[in-house]
């Protein structure tokens, strides 16, 4: 399984010495629901099989490693994480983990769009400060463009 991997890595749920701590980004439901969460160097909800939030986990964190930009339509990935070339490759194909993925994100981010654009203003200026992002390539986009 593509994200079985996370769980060893851990990279993501991280915060390099150096860094402010980050304040993950949260949707208005989401603020609701758990106030806050900030990594100061280690995120307080990773455990040894990885997030202990299970179906609670952020959208932000659902969402790495790619990373959205409101203003262009476009995704990008962090290049550090270790899952993207296969990832890519995944996306080559409908079926994959990866295809899921990509399409539940890509529809969350479409109704996050209508109703918390503030959300995704927020969450690519965090994105763009802590990860080193690069263009995603897809052979065709959610609604069957070439990006």
């Amino acid at each position: 399984m593509l994200f079985d991997h996370c769980a060893e890595c851990r990279g993501c749920c991280h915060v390099d010495a150096g860094y402010p701590p980050l304040e993950i980004t949260l949707t208005a439901a989401e603020k609701k629901k758990h106030g806050s969460l900030c990594i100061e160097s280690r995120c307080q909800n990773l455990g040894d099989a990885g997030c202990r939030l299970g179906d609670d986990k952020p959208f932000s964190c659902q969402l790495y490693p790619l990373s959205f930009n409101p203003k262009t339509g476009g995704f990008l990935f962090d290049v550090d994480c270790p899952l993207m070339p296969e990832y890519q490759r995944q996306l080559q194909h409908e079926a994959s983990e990866a295809s899921a993925h990509f399409g539940l994100m890509a529809a969350e981010l479409k109704r996050l769009a209508r109703v918390d654009p503030s959300f995704l203003r927020k969450n690519f200026k965090v994105d763009e400060y802590y990860f080193d992002l690069q263009p995603l390539q897809l052979a065709a986009g959610p609604e069957g463009k070439s990006t």
